[in-house]
């Protein structure tokens, strides 16, 4: 029995020839990525770091510091990474951390990758066996090199077909939460002809938006379109895996993806909660957020602009842009795209995480109601408890802002 490429990459790292479902395994993490927060719960440095130039930090979720307990904790994380001359994305020089990491190839084909944010399976878009750890595993892969791991099960899904107007990844993760729910403890994979024709931002939100359906990793081939763009970005050497014909998948799905038509994810969770917009009805909003890991990309704040241009948002709306990282913010700029939103009536934040956890920069009151292409939609997750999150494409967003009620995207 052959391996997938999950476990061909945790076979490498733990030395081993082979795992299997089950085994637990100690192994060397090839990049750490830690992000500010964790740092706001230090009073103190780390006194070891174990390869100090395979560990990035990355300032993201509180960008800028809204409180003094969030400056205090990006003082220890700059006084860490001078100390051990790590990899530092301080504010205005990188972005969202998984934005970050894809943009700076921190995470390479065939490697494992340990970061503190919980949708860090989007590296599996690079081909990259990610996930996230909590602050102490974390801190342990970054003073000691190492993190354990569960070999769990891993399901693959055969994408087919062609692609319908205005359908991206965040689109085809809720086709598939609707359908099939949740995989905890599971592993996704993802192949079949359909991949070819994806734009890697879809591949990379398809990747991020699995943490919603519990999936541990989450795994894409390395094809000639994303050799290509990494052959772009690093001069460093990876080697990319696949998995075996006769590896051990627990299920098989095929998916054609021309079935699949805009969705919406309703407040609260993702699983068994998702529907295609055309049969939600005309639900008001108070406010539209385009960005976040998910969906700040370039191509995201293309289609917003593109919908938006020569239009205004509805008087009743306040829409918040949010770019994932200053490269795409940079790059909007030059081509025509924040002017556009501007123009439409949107606010054009910096990049961080801020409104999609409630942080700062877009928290939500009591009984409002907000349409967002961030990745999370729990009770309370963009601020009060009594609030609601319906979870979109970039591109329903900018529909549903324009409007001023939730709608497809292929009727405006």
């Amino acid at each position: 029995m052959g391996m997938t490429m999950a476990e061909k990459v945790l076979a490498r790292t733990s030395g081993r020839d082979i795992v299997r479902r089950g085994d637990i395994l100690e192994c060397a993490v090839d990049q750490v990525v830690q992000v500010d927060l964790s740092f706001a719960l230090m009073d103190k440095v780390p006194t070891r770091v174990k390869s100090p130039d395979n560990v990035s930090v990355i300032f993201d979720h509180a960008v800028p510091a809204p409180s003094v307990k969030d400056a205090e904790g990006m003082s220890i994380a700059r006084q860490y990474a001078r100390k051990f001359g790590l990899n530092l994305y301080d504010v205005g020089r990188g972005g969202i951390c998984h934005q970050v990491i894809m943009e700076k190839a921190i995470g390479l084909p065939g490697t494992l990758l340990a970061c503190g944010d919980s949708h860090t399976c989007a590296a599996g878009a690079l081909n990259c066996v990610a996930r996230g750890l909590g602050d102490a595993e974390i801190l342990h892969a970054a003073c000691k090199g190492t993190a354990w791991y569960i070999v769990y099960p891993t399901v693959l899904f055969e994408l087919e077909g062609k692609w319908g107007d205005l359908v991206s990844g965040k689109d085809v993760l809720f086709y598939i939460a609707d359908k099939y729910g949740d995989f905890v403890n599971h592993n996704l994979e993802f192949n079949g002809g359909a991949i070819t024709e994806m734009r890697l931002d879809d591949r990379h939100t398809l990747a991020t938006m699995c943490a919603e359906v519990s999936a541990e990793f989450v795994m894409f081939p390395a094809d000639d379109m994303l050799v290509s763009y990494l052959r772009s970005r690093t001069d460093r050497k990876f080697d990319p895996v696949s998995s075996d014909p006769d590896a051990d998948f627990e299920s098989v799905h095929k998916i054609h993806v021309a079935e699949i038509e805009p969705y919406v994810a309703l407040p609260h969770s993702v699983p068994h909660n998702t529907m295609p917009i055309r049969k939600l009805g005309k639900t008001r909003i108070n406010q539209a957020l385009i960005g976040g890991c998910s969906n700040g990309k370039l191509s995201d704040l293309a289609i917003a602009a593109t919908i938006l241009k020569g239009n205004r948002v509805a008087p009743t709306v306040r829409m918040i842009v949010t770019p994932a990282s200053q490269e795409v913010y940079q790059e909007s700029i030059r081509l025509g795209y924040v002017n556009t939103l501007i123009e439409a009536g949107a606010l054009i934040t910096p990049p961080t995480c801020g409104a999609c956890f409630g942080h700062h920069m877009g928290v939500l009151g009591k009984g409002e109601r907000c349409i967002s292409s961030s990745p999370r939609n729990f009770k309370g997750r963009m601020g009060s408890p009594e609030s609601e999150v319906f979870l979109a494409s970039s591109a329903s967003v900018a529909a549903s802002a324009l409007k001023g009620y939730i709608v497809d995207p292929r009727e405006v």
